[in-house]
């Protein structure tokens, strides 16, 4: 890691993979995941970006990508109720391949 002053080094968590929903299933799902989880990133200080996207509808792939400034900041967006209730919904029906990754950012104008 080159030498940076203190400042210039932060720490950030990304949250990347894939969810796999049935095919069946997956606009619903995105839509729901889109607006429940949308608004309340946009509200949490802590988050940098959140998307998902349908990567591939008739298998019913979809990526996931997320950055948060903290593992603070990411555990309170999971701890909301409206995500608490999302993830109860679809967890049993999906197969969840995203994974989390703390990244330090050495030159945040890069």
């Amino acid at each position: 890691m080159p030498n940076k002053p203190q400042d210039e080094i932060r720490t950030t968590v990304l949250m990347a993979g894939r969810v796999h929903v049935p095919a069946e299933d997956v606009q619903a799902f995105i839509s729901e995941a889109r607006a429940t989880s949308y608004p309340l990133a946009a509200a949490n200080p802590g988050n940098v970006m959140i998307s998902f996207s349908v990567e591939d509808a008739a298998t019913g792939t979809v990526t996931v990508l997320e950055q948060w400034a903290s593992q603070e900041a990411l555990d309170r967006h999971v701890a909301t109720p409206e995500i608490t209730a999302l993830l109860t919904k679809w967890g049993p029906r999906i197969r969840n391949e995203v994974r989390r990754f703390a990244a330090v950012v050495t030159d945040p104008d890069a």
